[in-house]
């Protein structure tokens, strides 16, 4: 069986940008990936609401996505792929980070988990490292991600060429999605249910004996 670690946020984790919680196992991207990939596959769920890459939140704590990284992959090996799916949290205004330096910070995980000995026979696993949509409509976060909506529509491009830097594979969730305008930062059902077989299909491709 194949093991495939999911490491993202809020947007991983499946939240529902009506306000109401959590949408359910299947209708997440990673339960729609789950079915998609079927039996042969286990797919680790690894979302927290708020992670950011690489810095440390200083209202919110225990959400540095590189704090993190290693012991979650550690404890779920032998792995065969990660995927990553950080960066949006990193554009909340109190940050004040440029998109290239989102960017790079996400592909410094990347490289970190490439580099892992937490793949199969000790190996690093591979990892596909996802640019997040860019945020649209702001509503009821909009002075939290002040300024977000700009910077967020350079994801593809910075994230793309960071991942061709660091050796690793990329998608552009952007290309297949986009956020809710319910409130500019997080998915519909209908745009879970595109990116969890977007994700699977280049899976696939990555995985293929």
């Amino acid at each position: 069986m194949k093991t495939i670690v999911c490491y993202g946020d809020s947007n991983t984790w499946g939240a529902d940008p009506a306000g109401l919680g959590r949408f359910g196992y299947d209708t997440r991207w990673t339960g729609v990936l789950r079915i998609e990939l079927g039996a042969g596959y286990r797919v680790v769920e690894e979302g927290l609401n708020g992670r950011t890459t690489v810095v440390d939140d200083p209202i919110h704590l225990w959400k540095n996505g590189r704090d993190y990284l290693m012991p979650c992959l550690e404890s779920h090996q032998p792995i065969d792929l990660v995927t990553i799916m950080l960066g949006t949290n990193d554009l909340k205004a109190r940050f004040n980070r440029s998109a290239s330096d989102i960017a790079e910070s996400a592909g410094a995980l990347a490289q970190m988990a490439a580099q892992s000995p937490f793949g199969v026979d000790g190996a690093g696993p591979k990892v596909l490292m996802i640019a997040p949509p860019p945020v649209t409509r702001l509503t009821r976060l909009d002075e939290m991600f002040e300024g977000a909506v700009e910077k967020s529509k350079k994801f593809g491009r910075y994230y793309a060429e960071t991942a061709e830097r660091r050796g690793v594979a990329f998608l552009d969730a952007g290309s297949v999605i986009r956020s809710s305008d319910l409130d500019g930062i997080h998915f519909d059902a209908e745009a879970h249910l595109a990116l969890g077989k977007a994700i699977a299909a280049k899976l696939r491709e990555l995985l293929r004996d």
